[in-house]
């Protein structure tokens, strides 16, 4: 009997040796993956514009199909289907369908002759604008928009459900360019540092993996103003600085760094809408503390 008790107290030791060895042995839990590269989806606001001569959307679009970067960048056109000096014009219903044409998302901003709040409509006026603007979109380029932005980046929960109804989402964005278009100012001294301060707080929430991944890549959103003859000017330096300031906060891209491709385009901004009024998203400057 002491014998077996001897060998069974042997036995239980060795086991217990066994498993420590085994677990001292274990490789560590695998660390979360490395968030997705990033890819910059340019959007475009308050366009198209209506100059006859120098164009400043005609001027974009030139440059993002041809440029140093990568050529045929496709981008998201937020444009006034029924501004006085764009949208409503025989130019601008024109670039409407050349923005179409040329392998642009065509998404609505606003159908009225000026920049109007859609917070401060009616219920009824909203619905009919939303209604206007989806059909004006729907007789010049055959589709229907699946994209608004609410001018002022002034929405609420009775916006979102009107955009609902209309069969399009909210998109705002990550980074706003601030390109010259503040009370009538046609310049800006601080397009890097700008970049650099929104893109450095973007790079919070894809470092915590809190931003969609889509094909791959996480879609970054920047806003820009296609009727600014300051950002028509400058568009490939600020395309030239969005690399720049990625690479100096360390922000890894993709092969292709901005979108040219229109279904990849849509499928990135539709993942990055958003849908419900209590999400909160930062919103771009002064407009955080008035909405939010």
């Amino acid at each position: 009997m002491l014998v077996l008790r001897h060998h069974l107290l042997l036995a239980t030791l060795s086991l217990l040796l066994s498993n420590a060895a085994a677990g001292q042995d274990a490789p560590a839990p695998a660390r979360n993956a490395a968030p997705a590269p990033v890819r910059f989806l340019l959007t475009f606001d308050d366009g198209p514009a209506a100059a006859d001569s120098d164009n400043p959307t005609v001027h974009i679009l030139e440059t993002l199909a041809r440029n140093p970067l990568q050529d045929n960048i496709k981008a998201v056109f937020f444009t006034q289907t029924r501004a006085w000096h764009g949208g409503g014009t025989e130019t601008g219903r024109a670039l409407i369908k050349r923005e179409h044409d040329e392998g642009h998302i065509v998404a609505l901003h606003s159908a009225t002759l000026f920049h109007s709040n859609h917070r401060f409509m009616s219920k009824k006026t909203l619905d009919e604008s939303m209604q206007k603007g989806v059909d004006d979109l729907v007789g010049v380029t055959g589709v229907a928009p699946k994209l608004v932005r609410p001018p002022f980046w002034a929405y609420d929960a009775e916006t979102l459900e009107s955009y609902r109804q209309h069969g399009m989402r909210m998109l705002l964005t990550d980074l706003n360019a601030n390109d010259g278009k503040i009370y009538g100012i046609n310049f800006s001294w601080h397009k890097r540092s700008n970049m650099l301060t929104h893109l450095a707080e973007t790079r919070k929430r894809w470092a915590a993996g809190a931003m969609p991944v889509v094909d791959g890549s996480t879609p970054v959103v920047v806003t820009f103003h296609d009727v600014n003859t300051y950002t028509s000017r400058h568009i490939q330096e600020y395309m030239d600085i969005l690399i720049d300031v990625a690479r100096e906060l360390d922000v890894p891209l993709a092969a292709k760094p901005f979108y040219d491709d229109r279904d990849e385009l849509e499928r990135a901004a539709l993942a990055s809408t958003v849908t419900s009024a209590d999400a909160k998203p930062q919103l771009p400057g002064l407009w955080n503390w008035l909405w939010q």
